[in-house]
């Protein structure tokens, strides 16, 4: 800019500084105390949709069923496909996971299988196994401490049995399309010269008794505050008797009042019927399911339960049926898989149990 000669010299620098930029104001900040901090962002709950949950019955590895273990991923067979399509899957697995150990004293039968059986179960899909019935403690404290090293170098849930009680009564959960999922096991079945040694008590490992109802109704209400659906795996009911017992009418009502929202077990060796017990799902018998021993008519058949469950709600339930050949399960098709459905809906005319909730 030129300045005119004429003007004094405090008019130039006048002149100047209205020709420069105003300095930029400090910001002001309020007093700290009146200062409001932002707003945590809170993560999303994750929205809660149905998942399923399959369950298969009676699981052990002996006899013709022992040399298939020498493939694991197969040892399931075709019924693998079944239980892979559900969000969970579950069986009961009737053998100690030992190859050591002395037998139970003065038992008929005593199964044991080798740690190949825990690979031969997640390659089929199954997600957790319950070991609490009356073959999980065969091999007695020796096999019950390799049963739960096995599945802990396995990686492989297992529940209803443990180094003590607390581990025995502990739930298996999983959080599945957004519902908090936990998972019991117990049996109600133990031979009466073994109830004492194999149940499990603050400083004795064995199985989870259903026959101590306290403390298996107390796993129940203390799972049921944390979690969406609270599932109850039994060991029970009456060997070859194809109608529930009174220990499992006696206890199923008590299992839904303490929050069990599904019960499900089996070890009749037949299947019994299924139902709701109000908005409950009751399941009196899965049977036998990879088995070396069974009668076409009846022991030999077998199936998948799958439910459909969001929340507390069971929404649906359906049957696979299939029928016990070599020992595995092998899916029934056309008119005779209709057949076998009808015929498993009608297990439930002697179990006050409902259709529909």
């Amino acid at each position: 800019m030129r300045i005119p000669r004429a003007l004094p010299l405090f008019a130039v620098v006048a002149s100047l500084a209205a020709c420069s930029p105003a300095p930029e104001r400090e910001p002001q900040l309020a007093p700290v105390d009146q200062q409001v901090a932002a707003e945590p962002t809170e993560e999303p709950t994750p929205e809660r949709r149905p998942f399923t949950i399959a369950f298969g019955g009676d699981v052990h590895f002996e006899g013709m069923l022992r040399g298939r273990l020498a493939n694991p991923r197969t040892a399931l067979g075709p019924i693998a496909g079944v239980l892979r399509k559900a969000d969970l899957a579950m069986v009961n697995l009737e053998t100690a996971i030992t190859t050591g150990g002395t037998p139970a004293p003065g038992k008929q039968y005593t199964f044991r299988a080798p740690s190949s059986a825990f690979t031969a179960l997640k390659a089929a899909g199954v997600d957790v196994a319950s070991m609490a019935n009356n073959h999980g403690m065969d091999y007695m404290q020796t096999g019950l401490a390799d049963s739960l090293a096995a599945a802990k170098s396995s990686k492989f849930p297992v529940v209803g049995i443990g180094k003590d009680a607390a581990q025995a009564y502990r739930p298996f959960r999983k959080t599945v399309n957004g519902n908090r999922v936990a998972i019991i096991g117990a049996t109600q079945v133990m031979d009466a010269e073994f109830i004492q040694s194999w149940t499990a008590t603050a400083d004795q490992g064995g199985l989870a008794s259903a026959k101590n109802e306290a403390a298996l109704l107390r796993a129940v209400k203390k799972a049921r505050k944390d979690s969406d659906t609270v599932i109850v795996h039994l060991h029970w009911g009456t060997e070859l008797q194809k109608c529930p017992n009174e220990a499992q009418l006696s206890l199923a009502p008590k299992l839904v009042k303490a929050g069990a929202d599904v019960v499900v077990g089996g070890h009749a060796h037949i299947l019994l019927g299924s139902g709701y017990l109000d908005d409950a799902y009751v399941n009196y018998g899965m049977g036998n399911f990879v088995f070396y021993n069974s009668n076409p008519a009846t022991t030999g058949r077998t199936g998948v339960l799958t439910l459909t469950i969001n929340g507390r709600k069971i929404l649906k339930d359906a049957w696979t049926p299939a029928t016990i050949q070599g020992g595995i399960p092998v899916p029934m098709k056309g008119t005779a898989r209709t057949q076998a459905v009808a015929d498993w809906k009608q297990l439930r005319s002697c179990t006050g149990l409902s259709a529909k909730p």
